[in-house]
């Protein structure tokens, strides 16, 4: 059996191998991608895109895997659940992960499809556009649970990403389970707009009967309800009873308080030069926070600070001292 640790945060989520490029709008074009989007890619599609952007800055990366790496950073005690090839790349990611200290007990797809990959394309705007190869990382599901893991972490953190195949939503929800029966919080973030409205009702459904705190951007919100505004948004998100992080790029974050409050928190200023990982690091900055028990708005400002780094330089890992930024 598992050794038994006491976590702040355990991730769950889609283990890919993030490749960070430079690219233009023309380019996009060509390629027929929604610009801001992610759309999911065969093996073919992805090589011939790795070969057309170049090598790129090559990170161990995915969603949930970036805001554990943040949380890390940030002091957290951290660990993640999710599914690599027994491949150099999968190694790579392992190691990635435990050289920052994060408890990654989950045992490698042997035999079958490769580690997955991200090719993230950054226009000159900043904005990300991602591909995204799925290989081994879809094959996660119920039996890859660390129970004990579950049970030790306070809060159980889960990327909507991940709803895609049906074995990994069966597991979200007998995580969940795990994590009530021991007491203990879980959170989801909805990821991408377009993973919304592939899964809007799922989405939903989980908020209502599993979910403790919800991470959001407007346009996910504004999918998640099929509302035009976002004081729309917030009212159904009041309604859930439910902690939410509602971020709002440049306007910062509304944080809606389980008792209806709504609490504004500034972005912090910033030169934008690759806003990949943004939601990840505010995430990381709002559940770090959250795990020393401090105030709804001061969580919300450790997630803004850590966003703002994130999205000050290329690549989805934070490069400054975050404890130091948060002034912890």
């Amino acid at each position: 059996m598992a050794e038994r640790r006491a976590l702040d945060i355990l991730g769950i989520g889609n283990a890919i191998v993030d490749v960070v490029a430079s690219a233009t709008e023309a380019m996009l074009r060509e390629w027929g991608m929604a610009k801001g989007g992610m759309m999911l890619i065969d093996t073919a599609r992805a090589e011939a895109i790795h070969v057309a952007v170049g090598q790129g800055v090559q990170t161990g990366g995915g969603s949930a895997a970036n805001t554990c790496a943040a949380a890390a950073m940030l002091g957290a005690k951290v660990g993640y659940l999710g599914k690599v090839a027994d491949d150099a790349p999968g190694r790579a990611f392992a190691e990635d992960l435990k050289g920052l200290g994060i408890h990654f007990p989950t045992a490698p797809l042997k035999g079958g499809d490769p580690t997955a990959r991200c090719l993230i394309l950054v226009t000159p705007d900043g904005q990300r556009t991602m591909n995204t190869y799925l290989g081994a990382c879809v094959t996660f599901g119920e039996a890859d649970l660390d129970q004990e893991a579950v049970e030790s972490a306070a809060v159980t953190y889960l990327e909507g990403y991940l709803f895609d195949p049906p074995a990994a939503q069966a597991a979200f929800r007998r995580a969940a389970a795990l994590a009530h029966g021991a007491g203990r919080q879980v959170a989801i973030t909805l990821s991408d707009s377009f993973c919304v409205g592939r899964h809007r009702e799922a989405f939903r459904d989980f908020i209502v009967r599993d979910a403790d705190i919800v991470f959001a951007n407007e346009d996910e919100a504004l999918s998640l309800f099929e509302v035009g505004d976002v004081e729309l948004a917030t009212q159904a998100f009041q309604a859930t009873g439910r902690l939410v992080a509602l971020t709002r790029s440049e306007k910062g974050s509304r944080i809606i308080a389980p008792t209806g409050e709504v609490i504004e928190v500034p972005a912090v200023p910033t030169t934008l030069i690759d806003s990949t990982g943004a939601g990840d690091a505010y995430a990381a900055g709002f559940l770090a926070g959250h795990a020393r028990g401090l105030p709804l708005a001061e969580c919300g400002r450790w997630g803004s600070v850590a966003a703002s780094e994130v999205i000050s330089h290329f690549g989805a890992r934070p490069q400054a001292d975050l404890r130091r930024l948060v002034g912890a």
